[in-house]
């Protein structure tokens, strides 16, 4: 099995464990640390990076050529976009409805997920896939897994902030994955200057270099 898919299966065994705290269930309808969005729908989205992963897979290839994982994150439209688009509208509803039977049920759907992944990835080809909501274009499917494993890591943040438990502790390759992945779009987003100085001088570093 590929490095990616070992460090998203691990990023997403995490996320179940997490999703099982008894602190998710106690502030189940409580605001997240996210603008908008409950814990239910924090939960619902998180969970979903579990869920999204054989639904692409059940999906026919697509026959364009595939582009890196960098020029996907280039390209797409919700990266600093409005919470009220309708791309993020969608993804706070989705989340709702994803956990929609409740704290327990979400677990217990995410850890069977997880089990099923975990047997079913090791033979899956390399294949293309692309969703309904992105332009002409695909990525590979390790690249999709990739950038599963970057929601998987930061909205388990999110959620463990939001309900008062420590983050969970990735694997150092994750983290580091993850992190190549938000400097890259930052440079984007903030340019070269920005981004040095926030990592190397705090003196005269930006408010924020936040990639997403």
């Amino acid at each position: 099995m590929t490095q990616a898919r070992e460090l998203y299966l691990s990023a997403a065994d995490s996320a179940a464990k997490l999703l099982a705290a008894p602190e998710v269930a106690d502030a189940w309808f409580q605001p997240s640390a996210l603008a908008k969005l409950s814990v239910q729908g924090l939960a619902g989205h998180l969970a979903g990076q579990v869920f999204l992963v054989p639904t692409v897979l059940a999906e026919r290839e697509p026959t364009e050529p595939a582009i890196s994982i960098h020029a996907y994150y280039a390209r797409v439209s919700w990266i600093g976009s409005d919470l009220d688009t309708p791309f993020n509208q969608a993804i706070r509803s989705g989340g709702e409805e994803d956990a929609a039977e409740g704290p327990a049920a979400l677990a217990t759907r995410v850890a069977a997920s997880v089990e099923a992944l975990r047997a079913g990835l090791p033979g899956v080809p390399n294949r293309r896939v692309r969703r309904p909501t992105w332009g002409p274009w695909s990525i590979s499917f390790d690249d999709f897994v990739t950038s599963r494993l970057l929601e998987l890591v930061v909205h388990s943040d999110d959620l463990a902030y939001s309900v008062g438990v420590p983050t969970p502790e990735f694997p150092a390759a994750a983290v580091e994955t993850v992190v190549d992945l938000l400097t890259r779009i930052a440079l984007r987003r903030h340019g070269a200057t920005d981004v040095l100085r926030a990592l190397s001088r705090s003196e005269r570093a930006p408010a924020s270099i936040s990639a997403l």
